[in-house]
């Protein structure tokens, strides 16, 4: 494996997971209501509850995006 194939397979796992972060958030953020009725027939919890535990996914995604996707790209920018 070549470092421009790394670097791109890299930089198409970052672009496809930051859309899955973006989905994540416009579905949370336009349909909360729907999204939380949903999830509140399978796990009783109070809607504070719910937005805290997608609130920290989001950020764990996030975090897991830029140090394994992000951070060996532009890396492997800097290097090659």
């Amino acid at each position: 494996m070549t470092v421009e194939i790394l670097r791109g397979v890299l930089g198409w796992c970052a672009v496809i997971n930051m859309g899955l972060l973006l989905w994540w958030f416009l579905v949370l953020a336009f349909a909360h209501d729907l999204v939380y009725r949903m999830h509140s027939k399978w796990f009783k919890i109070p809607v504070e509850t719910f937005n805290a535990i997608h609130y920290a996914g989001m950020t764990f995604f996030k975090i897991v995006i830029f140090a394994f996707n992000i951070v060996p790209y532009v890396a492997l920018r800097i290097v090659a």
